[in-house]
Parts: structure tokens; C-alpha cells; sequence
């Protein structure tokens, strides 16, 4: 978890990070400084009440990688990865446990957390870093009485003594947390510690500074973030107001470039909901939890309207009670990139409360292979290139237990104009296939004034005269046989899907009764093919359908249109009952 790149003497940085990290969590160890806690802290964190049953039922489903032990304690298991081992050492099962909250849920909290204390209390152990301290101090004090409900004066004692402990650690060490998300957890972890130990108000103003000096840093002017990952950002947001609401309750006031920062991203996490209350899905981030953005809205008291124009590179319509968001920027780059995908110009759709067109989605949590295929184009609802994506995958490097894979060769230009009405009608365009096949793809989308109708329109060419002759010199290659391509819809596993019109429709239902039609027009074939939908929470991937336009560009440009139109006399999108979690 520690970052990459090498000393003056040739030797791997992170080594020496580690050795630092050992060095600062045995001294921490040998510290006794918190007894109590000055105020009775509130959970704030929320958990999946599913993924708590599994973890109950033993099933435990980390990094990627499924391990069944059922009646065997967390720290009993076979390690599959070091990433694995280090995601239980994170301590966010404790979330899930809660969540559930029942007398088995709260006897596995305590046995696998009082375990930890038994192995790991003494500074030793891959738990004992920036990146893992933090987030493991917030749900050790989130859920203290949970996890103290019926134990004796010498665990408490325990139990105290260790979060102490990490808190000096992290005092020490914070700043060898990653950038971004890992390093606001270890930040607000030592505020929360801080000001709710007895003992530990020393570090309280430092850990300020240092939160506001990274809201500088890593929040935009826009209120976005570099990885451009809509639930990273709800995260933080989450962060940023856990902190502000502790300093509050000790009489203090977060410094104004923390109060500053929530202020700019709260219209921009607006801007990324749908419809129905979940995050845009792109750059590696899933809906979120249910009930968990409109929560975090609420909490943080700004009031701010969408930004107009982009919001962190997405684009919005929206109509009636649709929404759509397209990816409609440049990808990230460099180490933000990490878990970025392929999806330019990929648009979601959402009807009322019911999701329509969809991107795949993250596979990080069903390991490797599903993780690098949920960051290609062909994941997503857009045009690809057959066997090429937009951006394409770098080299895998690894940086301690963890590999990495930058995205690589993404589009120099990505941009998006507004047109009629800029809340319903935008065209957008990218040139990520122009170093390869001379090729840009536009696309233009306008939703009805009532939302009932997508028009959609893509445009595949080669623009200029070198273009066309890049173009014309792999269409000769080919034997003029044209340039493959394919324009993706991937559907909601809720949605039913079926051809019509002897296969020149697709017929759409959802559960809220509404009947939705997808029309097409150009020189392309379509069909219905299988597709995934990877979320978070579930042991294994959803099987779904998508929608396909499949041609072959022979000429240096082809235009297809599109329509996605709500039958006439279907139910509202008001109308039904609300859709399941994603997490259950």
C-alpha cells in the first residue's frame, strides 16, 4: 500500500516506508495512553446489511477473492493474496456486522476485533500502516459500544490502550499514507481518535491543518477529485463531514478550506446522482450503498444546485424523471488512473427509480481478470473499435502487495458542447482511436422534454486529410473489408429485454411496469447478447443482457442513429415499487 518509485541508492522506496512504519507501531505499542473516551462517539460509517450475512454464514469475499471458513475466526483464514489480508485488516467488515446488528453479528465483531488486539496489538502485522490505521481507527470507534456490549474491565482496558496506540501511530506516520482517499481516512481517523481519547487532544490540531492542506491539494475548484471516481468522491465527502461534525462536537470549527472543500463537491455529487438515489457508475466506483449519498447530502448542509457545463468530466441531461451522465472528459492519468476505466463518451441512463442502460462496472472485488475487464470499452455503453478500447492498459507494476495497471494512450481531446437546451440536448467527441485507425467518434444525445425519449446519434470518421489517409491505408490492409466496430447499450439486470419487429427493435420492461423501445438506423446489425453487471456486495457477477449495433466502416465516415423511447400508455416512472439494493 505504500507508493512506488526508487531512492538516490537505487533501492525501492517503499522498503524503506515499511521500515518506518514497523519502527513507529512498536514504539506506539509500548505507549499506555488512552483510558476512555472524552464523549460517547455515534457510528457514522454504514454497512451492508447483505454482505453481514455472508460474513456471518462464512463467506468472505475480499480483494477480489472468495474464501469460504465457515466457524473460522477472520485472522484464520488462508491468505489467497496479500491484498486480501490486508483488506480484513482494514476492519470495514465491522460496517457489515453492524449492520445486521444482531446478538451472532455482534459476537463475531467482538471475537474477530478482541483477536486482532490478542495478534496484532503489538505494533506487528500488515495492519500496521497509514493506509489501514485510519480506516480501522474510525470503525473501532464508530462501533465501541457494539463491539463493548457485555465485556469485562480488562478487555476495555485492552481495547482503549490499542486505539491509543494507533493513534500515536498515525500521528507519527500519516504522511506516508497514499494521496487521495487513503490519506483523508488517516487524517480523519486521528481526528476522530484525537477528540474522542482521553490523552489525545494534542494531535487534534495538527490533524486539522494537515485535512485542510489536503482539501487544497486533492479537491478541485470543481469539487472533483484526480482518480474522477464518483463513490472515491462520495467517500471523501463522507470524510470531510465525519471530521467537521467531531470538531463541532468538541467545540471547535473545521478550518475553512475543509468547510470549503465540502461546499464544492456537494453540487458536484448532485450532479453524479441518478434518479434513483445511486452514484453514476465509472472510474472503478459502483452506486454506492442505499439511502448512503442522499445521507451524506443532507448531513453536510450545502445547498448548492449542479454546477452547470461539467461536473468532475461527467456531463448531464435530464428531463421528466430521467436522468443520463456521460463520461465526457479526459481520463485520469499517472497513479490516479489506477483503477480508471476505458469509458469515454459511455452514458447511463436511469428512469425514475428504475436503472435502464448501465455501464458493467468494477470487477476489482471479483479479482484480477473480471477487474481488467471491467475497465475495457466493450464494459461499457459506448462505441468501441472490435479489440481495441479508447484508453488502453499500461504495464502491471507492483508497489509492495499491491499491482497496479496506469491506463495508457488515452484521447488528447475529449470535449462536449450544448446545443439547444444544455439540460437535454449535448454533442460530445473523442479522438482516442485517431493514433491508431485515424478515426474520432462523436456522439451527440438530446432527451425529450418530458424524458420519455433518447435520440441518440454516432458518428465514426476520419475528420482531417492525414486521418483519412491513416484510414484508407488499413482499410487496403484489410482487403477493404472495413474497420470493425460495435455500439454497446449494456441493461440493468432488472430490465427484461426481448427482439421485436422480426429484430430491427428491442423491447424493454421494468419492474415498474414501463415498457421502453430501442429503434436504430445506419448500415449496422443488431442483437441481444449476453452481459455482466459486476457491483459491489454480491459473491459473484450478475448475468445481464446488452444491446448491440455491430458494422464495418468502409467508408471514411459512418452515422448511426438511435432512439430508446418509452411506450405510450406504460406506467409512470413514478409508479411501482422501489427496486432492490444492489446490495442484496
Amino acid at each position: 500500500m505504500t507508493g512506488g518509485g526508487t531512492s538516490s541508492k537505487g533501492a525501492p522506496r517503499g522498503r524503506f516506508t515499511a521500515a518506518f512504519d514497523r519502527l513507529a507501531a512498536l514504539r506506539a505499542a509500548r505507549a499506555r495512553p488512552a483510558t476512555g473516551f472524552v464523549s460517547q462517539p455515534e457510528p457514522r460509517t454504514i454497512g451492508s446489511f447483505a454482505r453481514g450475512r455472508q460474513l456471518i454464514a462464512g463467506n468472505f469475499l475480499f480483494a477480489g477473492f472468495l474464501v469460504e471458513g465457515p466457524g473460522l475466526s477472520i485472522w484464520d483464514l488462508p491468505m489467497p493474496d496479500p491484498s486480501f489480508e490486508e483488506a480484513l485488516h482494514g476492519c470495514t467488515w465491522l460496517d457489515d456486522l453492524a449492520a445486521v446488528g444482531d446478538r451472532p453479528a455482534r459476537e463475531r465483531a467482538q471475537e474477530w476485533v478482541f483477536d486482532w488486539i490478542t495478534r496484532f496489538g503489538a505494533g506487528r502485522g500488515p495492519g500496521w500502516t497509514p493506509d489501514l490505521t485510519g480506516r480501522r481507527l474510525i470503525r473501532l470507534i464508530n462501533h465501541a459500544i457494539f463491539l463493548l456490549n457485555g465485556r469485562d474491565k480488562a478487555q476495555a482496558e485492552a481495547f482503549f490502550r490499542v486505539l491509543g496506540q494507533q493513534t500515536l501511530f498515525l500521528a507519527r506516520r500519516w504522511r506516508s499514507a497514499s494521496p487521495g482517499l487513503p490519506r483523508f481516512e488517516a487524517l480523519t481517523g486521528l481526528i476522530y481518535a484525537s477528540l474522542a481519547l482521553t490523552g489525545m487532544e494534542q494531535h487534534a490540531n495538527a490533524a486539522a491543518e494537515a485535512l485542510a492542506a489536503e482539501c487544497r491539494a486533492q479537491v478541485d475548484a470543481g469539487g472533483g477529485i484526480p482518480t474522477r471516481n464518483p463513490e472515491e468522491l462520495l467517500e471523501v465527502f463522507s470524510l470531510l463531514i465525519w471530521a467537521s461534525d467531531a470538531m463541532t462536537q468538541a467545540g471547535r470549527t473545521a478550518l475553512p478550506a475543509h468547510q470549503a472543500a465540502i461546499a464544492r463537491i456537494a453540487p458536484t455529487l448532485r450532479a453524479l446522482r441518478h434518479a434513483d438515489g445511486g452514484l453514476a457508475r465509472f472510474h472503478g466506483g459502483g452506486r454506492g450503498l442505499e439511502g448512503r449519498l442522499d445521507a451524506a447530502l443532507a448531513a453536510s448542509g450545502a445547498r448548492q444546485v449542479p454546477p452547470k457545463g461539467l461536473a468532475m468530466g461527467f456531463g448531464r441531461l435530464h428531463a421528466g424523471r430521467s436522468t443520463l451522465v456521460i463520461d465526457s472528459a479526459a481520463p485520469p492519468q499517472g497513479p490516479a488512473s489506477a483503477n480508471a476505466h476505458a469509458s469515454t463518451l459511455a452514458f447511463e441512463l436511469t428512469s425514475g427509480r428504475w436503472p435502464l442502460i448501465v455501464n458493467c462496472g468494477s470487477g476489482a472485488m471479483f479479482g484480477p481478470e473480471w477487474h481488467r475487464a471491467g475497465r475495457a470499452t466493450p464494459s461499457h455503453s459506448t462505441l468501441a473499435l472490435e479489440g481495441y478500447s479508447s484508453s488502453r492498459l499500461g504495464p502491471a507494476t507492483r508497489s509492495g502487495s499491491t499491482t497496479r495497471t496506469w491506463l495508457d494512450e488515452t484521447p488528447k481531446e475529449v470535449w462536449m458542447r450544448t446545443e439547444t437546451d444544455p439540460a437535454r440536448h449535448a454533442l460530445f467527441g473523442h479522438d482516442g482511436y485517431l493514433s491508431t485507425h485515424g478515426l474520432t467518434h462523436v456522439r451527440e444525445l438530446e432527451l425529450g422534454a418530458d424524458g420519455n425519449m433518447l435520440t441518440g446519434t454516432d458518428t465514426l470518421g476520419a475528420m482531417a486529410p492525414p486521418d483519412k489517409a491513416r484510414f484508407e491505408k488499413l482499410l487496403e490492409a484489410d482487403a477493404l473489408r472495413g474497420i470493425p466496430f460495435k455500439i454497446r447499450f449494456h441493461l440493468h439486470p432488472e430490465v427484461d429485454a426481448a427482439l421485436d419487429m422480426g429484430g430491427w427493435a428491442v423491447s424493454l420492461a421494468l419492474k415498474s411496469g414501463e415498457i421502453w423501445i430501442f429503434r436504430f438506423d445506419g448500415p449496422v446489425d443488431l442483437s441481444l447478447d449476453p452481459s455482466v453487471y459486476l457491483e459491489k456486495g454480491r459473491l459473484r457477477p450478475r448475468a445481464t443482457q446488452q444491446i448491440v449495433l455491430s458494422g464495418r466502416l468502409q467508408e471514411p465516415i459512418s452515422q448511426i442513429n438511435w432512439t430508446l423511447a418509452k411506450a405510450q400508455d406504460t406506467p409512470s416512472a413514478n409508479g411501482g415499487a422501489a427496486p432492490p439494493s444492489s446490495d442484496t
